[in-house]
């Protein structure tokens, strides 16, 4: 791989919330070598932005690569070589509207972010979970309440995989790191997509909550958990998970309890907002679309009371089946209540640090992986340049690689 030089880029620095102004940026070897106002090397490829604004590229914090349907009981039923080309499709869709890296919640394997890294497939840079781990009965559980046959097929096409106790659970987070996975997801409440529990119960013992994050930061990794109420949460983030995903009936004592104990929270608004539009035609059945209303209207009033408390979050939307297509909305039903400069945080640095990989990507700056977008407008005033990518998103990099160039 050759040198890049980037000229005339317009950079902006999403920590500070602020354009710094045109300059040349040098990349080599997939990162960035060096942001300075001098010409480019001779030997490097050269590329003029003539101003085009130049950012990180976009991180989701929560995806589903393998939904290819929202049916998740028919998703089991699947060939994991047709997911597999399905989820080429959804990986190469998220590229071109931005996202460079995605966080899988439950899924996508290290095949899958093999067929990624070396090209096989083409999309975002996916961190994995592998299978997420859940309860008898829990959110992760898709039999019906008349169904009793489960025999634990790993290599399914399913999300998630069951465990029960202490030694269980244990065992189910070290196969799951030992398969790569860069995180460890737990359904630790009830869900609007799983047929038997209730959204209001707790999943998990603190006992065998507290065994996944010994093992979890035995690897040097964290966990992700599913949860939705204030007493679900709260007992998360004692036991040291790192990652709350949804959240929408948290109360004021939460967003406390993050800032105790350094937890971030991952609303993903776009997923109810699609399923109560398109759910049904998209393949979930209606009793499930029901219960979304349970945590439609909450899970804004919860971004608000989170933002205000100044509690981190990070960017996510969680679209399942043909409503993938809704990933930029989450900026939208967001803006009203966070403005540009955090938003654009939520789905950039913010979320590489919550990660644990705070200037690896994210950022424009030296040493980064060079994931990175020219856009023309200025996202800090208008986010609706990041929300029309076919006619905003002039060059797309990853990992210095041109993958869009439309200047």
């Amino acid at each position: 791989m050759g040198q890049l030089a980037l000229l005339n880029a317009n950079v902006l620095d999403v920590e500070a919330g602020e354009l710094i102004g045109e300059r040349t940026v040098r990349i080599d070897g997939g990162h960035i070598a060096e942001i300075g106002s001098g010409p480019a090397p001779a030997d490097a490829e050269t590329i003029d932005l003539k101003g085009l604004t130049l950012m990180p590229g976009l991180v989701d914090g929560h995806v589903h690569v393998t939904a290819a349907t929202p049916n998740f009981p028919l998703l089991n039923t699947w060939s994991p070589t047709y997911v597999t080309a399905r989820a080429g499709q959804i990986l190469d869709d998220m590229l071109m509207r931005g996202f460079t890296t995605v966080r899988d919640a439950g899924g996508a394997d290290h095949g899958l972010a093999r067929a990624v890294e070396e090209g096989w497939l083409r999309g975002p840079r996916i961190l994995f979970a592998g299978k997420a781990l859940s309860q008898t009965g829990g959110h992760g559980d898709m039999r019906g309440p008349g169904q009793d046959s489960f025999e634990g097929c790993f290599c399914c096409a399913g999300l998630g995989r069951i465990c029960d106790g202490v030694s269980e659970v244990r065992r189910a987070a070290r196969d799951e790191i030992r398969k790569g996975a860069t995180q460890i997801k737990i359904m630790a409440s009830g869900g609007v997509s799983s047929p038997t529990d209730r959204i209001d119960s707790t999943q998990f013992s603190l006992e065998e909550i507290r065994a996944v994050v010994e093992e979890a930061d035995a690897a040097n990794i964290y966990v992700m958990a599913h949860a939705y109420t204030a007493r679900a949460i709260e007992r998360l983030l004692a036991c040291g998970v790192r990652t709350i995903e949804h959240g929408n009936l948290l109360e004021a004592s939460t967003c406390q309890a993050f800032l105790t104990h350094g937890g971030y929270l991952v609303p993903t608004l776009s997923t109810y907002h699609a399923i109560a539009r398109e759910g049904v035609a998209a393949g979930m059945p209606k009793a499930m679309v029901d219960t979304v209303y349970e945590v439609l209207d909450a899970g804004t009033r919860a971004l608000d009371m989170a933002h205000a408390a100044g509690v981190p979050m990070v960017y996510g939307t969680d679209l399942l089946g043909d409503m993938h297509v809704h990933q930029l909305n989450e900026f939208a039903l967001r803006a009203g209540i966070v403005g540009n400069a955090d938003l654009l945080r939520s789905a950039t640095c913010t979320a590489a640090e919550a990660f644990g990989r705070a200037s690896e990507f994210g950022v424009v700056r030296a040493g980064a992986r060079a994931d990175l977008l020219a856009v023309d407008g200025n996202p800090l005033d208008d986010l609706g340049v990041l929300q029309a990518p076919e006619t905003h998103l002039k060059l797309i990099l990853q990992g210095g690689t041109v993958v869009k160039r439309a200047l």
